[in-house]
């Protein structure tokens, strides 16, 4: 199983997010997500056995207790890129508000999962969500540009649980499906 741990955004902002990404229709070499499928990635785990599940399962319930957060609003907003503006691989949304509770979920779950035997992190964590993968850089100055001049606000979304996903990777991109889900008490 591919996995990953993510929050992910309700219905009502695919449509913002698809509007965002159109902005950057018009630039060359991006490959856009699905806003259907819109989320922020807490922990990336990657090929995981199915054997494993119920000690990650465990782990992740364990991680929300430790990160001790009440349910909290996230304000999408801001653009950015990784890793920089003259070498862009990916174009994300930002988030202007709930950050500091997305980053001790994060830590939380670094913590628990890294102590299991998954990879650590080898960068900072910023929470974002993936607009476009970006393929060739025939359209860099329009992003380069928009990324610079746009500070769009696509709005905010109560946060009260994290998710266990799967990703099945399929010839029309990657599609994502819920493992199981660990709320905030």
């Amino acid at each position: 199983m591919r996995l990953f741990v993510s929050v992910d955004l309700p219905d009502d902002l695919a449509d913002p997010v698809a509007d965002l990404q159109d902005e950057f229709a018009a630039a060359s070499g991006l490959e856009f997500t699905d806003p259907e499928q819109a989320h922020l990635t807490m922990k990336f785990l990657g090929e995981t056995d199915e054997d494993r599940l119920p000690a990650l399962e465990r782990a992740l319930s364990a991680a929300v207790d430790d990160a001790d957060v009440d349910p909290f609003t996230v304000r999408y907003g801001g653009l950015g890129v990784f890793p920089s503006l003259d070498y862009i691989s990916v174009v994300w949304l930002g988030v202007e508000a709930g950050g500091k509770e997305l980053t001790r979920l994060h830590e939380a779950i670094e913590d628990r999962t890294t102590a299991m035997g998954f990879d650590p992190e080898d960068h900072e964590f910023t929470p974002h969500v993936t607009l476009a993968r970006m393929n060739h850089a025939g359209g860099k100055e329009l992003v380069q540009d928009l990324v610079r001049e746009r500070e769009p606000t696509i709005g905010e979304a109560r946060v009260d649980e994290i998710r266990l996903t799967e990703s099945t990777l399929t010839d029309e991109g990657p599609v994502y499906s819920t493992v199981e889900s660990f709320p905030f008490e």
